[in-house]
């Protein structure tokens, strides 16, 4: 992955100043963290300049956040040491990490949709294993509709995803809530505007 055409995009794209998806937390993160306990282990996936990571570490989570971008972990570092909580950063390609087995009590994956069909079945069963039985997922993307709006995502209508997507994929859960709704988003220069959103809380 270290040389790929992705790798290299997401590189530059880190590289401009500032934070591009900015530094406050996702909002349907936030929206949960009444979910969230002092103390839990978290794993925040593709955490890119680490703005939900360092939520869950004010939270009083201990958090690893993981990411392919040198760059962006760079800032999440620097972000995580301004609001003063400690990250765990690991440098990864999720296509390819080991994923470790029963490790997390929360598992948050926020707008991940670089993942192709088969990357995706891949990166899904990873999240599956990581977590403990009765582990919590928290999962936002764009639905198809976003193509429309295109205020943000992927340009590849197989990357997005749909509720029959997430139902199949996630099928083997204790329980899962979905919800599709279109709503204005700001976060950063990365993601701005009226967009076409999904998302699933889930328990393992």
């Amino acid at each position: 992955m270290s040389s790929s055409p992705e790798f290299e995009r997401w590189q530059q794209r880190f590289a401009a100043p500032g934070y591009l998806f900015g530094t406050a937390p996702n909002a349907f993160l936030k929206a949960h963290a009444h979910l969230l306990h002092k103390g839990q282990r978290a794993l925040s996936i593709a955490d890119g300049e680490g703005r939900n990571g360092v939520f869950l570490a004010e939270q009083g989570l201990d958090v690893l956040s993981l990411d392919f971008s040198p760059v962006a972990q760079e800032k999440a570092r620097k972000l995580a040491a301004e609001r003063g909580v400690t990250l765990r950063v690991e440098q990864a390609d999720l296509t390819t990490w080991a994923w470790p087995a029963a490790q997390f009590d929360v598992v948050v994956g926020i707008f991940f949709q670089f993942a192709t069909p088969a990357e995706r079945v891949h990166i899904f069963a990873g999240i599956k294993q990581a977590l403990k039985p009765g582990g919590l997922l928290l999962l936002e993307g764009y639905r198809p509709k976003q193509l429309e709006y295109k205020t943000g995502g992927p340009s590849k209508i197989e990357n997005l995803y749909t509720r029959e997507l997430l139902e199949a994929a996630f099928a083997d859960f204790a329980a899962i809530d979905i919800r599709e709704y279109d709503a204005e988003i700001q976060e950063g220069a990365g993601h701005g505007g009226m967009s076409a959103l999904i998302d699933l809380v889930g328990r393992k």
